[in-house]
């Protein structure tokens, strides 16, 4: 079980209908979400949002956390373009193994890809 700053259960989990990660609180609530588009072989994350609203909580380092967590356990790496994927990326190094710098054709990709 994950909890936030607050001591409340969130559940994070893949939503690929909709490309992207989500991060409820225990009512089931969709509080933050994790927008991502594969592309050659990996996952490109490019940009992450949490309600205002559950600011301070801590939620987007779980929602990152646990979406790397999911990527590493199905041995896709990842390309972190979103600024909060990048910072935390920076800032632990045990994701190093599964994190790819995006290339040209990455962040052309996203260009044609996301609206």
């Amino acid at each position: 079980m994950t909890v936030d700053k607050t001591g409340a259960e969130v559940v994070v989990a893949d939503a690929p209908d909709r490309q992207r990660f989500e991060i409820s609180l225990d009512g089931g609530v969709v509080v933050g979400s994790a927008h991502y588009r594969d592309h050659a072989g990996r996952r490109i994350f490019f940009h992450t949002e949490v309600d205002e609203a559950y600011g301070g909580r801590g939620l987007g380092t779980i929602l990152v956390r646990e979406s790397l967590d999911t990527m590493r356990a199905a041995g896709t790496h990842v390309v972190p373009v979103c600024p909060l994927f990048k910072a935390f990326v920076e800032k632990h190094d045990d994701y190093a193994d599964i994190v790819d710098k995006p290339t040209r054709d990455d962040i052309a990709f996203l260009r044609e890809n996301t609206g």
